[in-house]
């Protein structure tokens, strides 16, 4: 029966994997332009981050999500730095001495981690997923067991790597049958960027 939790913890990460945002792009964006290793190391990251954003929502799940209410403009933030950064993206001429210098120095561990953490949108995601379990005969709080808490997050970790994981997967797929990718990868992962921070920015004023 303790089990469930495991099951439960990767349904819920992947159903909040799945839409694309940053991690994602990130890591499709690594795995065309470079490789799935490396790509791979960025998902391993952001599993992490993950687990912190979960066990963050869960432990004050009732003060995010009145912050997040009460703040909009953190969201606003989030979403114009998406803006931005798409823009950016969008419009940038490739440089291979740069690329190359930054592939040198660049951390995909770190970046992971980054850009898994602040991202406000999976931190409201979580407070609504524990809402959602605990009103479905299931029990989940920090006073839980420690094997049912230890499962839970476990899940949590598999779901988000295992989701990251597939868009990799699947991004190898496009750079194998597709050539000279990395020509129109800024424009795509601009464009994806843009859209987001539109939809955050919807729902800030519709929802």
């Amino acid at each position: 029966m303790v089990l469930v939790y495991l099951l439960i913890g990767i349904l819920a990460a992947i159903l909040g994997a799945l839409p694309l945002g940053a991690s994602n792009i990130a890591v499709i964006n690594t795995t065309l332009k470079q490789n799935a290793k490396k790509a791979f190391k960025i998902a391993i990251a952001a599993g992490i981050a993950e687990v912190m954003l979960s066990y963050y929502a869960l432990h004050c799940s009732v003060a995010v999500k009145d912050f997040f209410i009460n703040n909009l403009w953190v969201q606003i933030i989030v979403a114009l730095i998406l803006f931005v950064a798409g823009i950016y993206l969008f419009f940038k001429k490739q440089s291979e001495s740069k690329t190359k210098k930054r592939k040198l120095t660049e951390s995909k561990y770190a970046t992971g981690f980054f850009l898994g953490i602040l991202n406000p949108p999976v931190l409201i995601y979580w407070v609504i997923a524990f809402g959602i379990i605990n009103n479905n005969d299931i029990m989940l709080s920090l006073q839980s067991s420690f094997s049912v808490l230890f499962l839970f997050f476990c899940g949590v970790y598999l779901g988000k790597l295992l989701t990251l994981y597939s868009y990799s997967r699947f991004s190898l797929l496009i750079k194998n049958k597709v050539r000279d990718i990395s020509l129109i990868v800024n424009k795509v992962t601009g464009v994806l960027l843009i859209v987001i921070a539109f939809v955050q920015v919807v729902k800030l004023y519709v929802v």
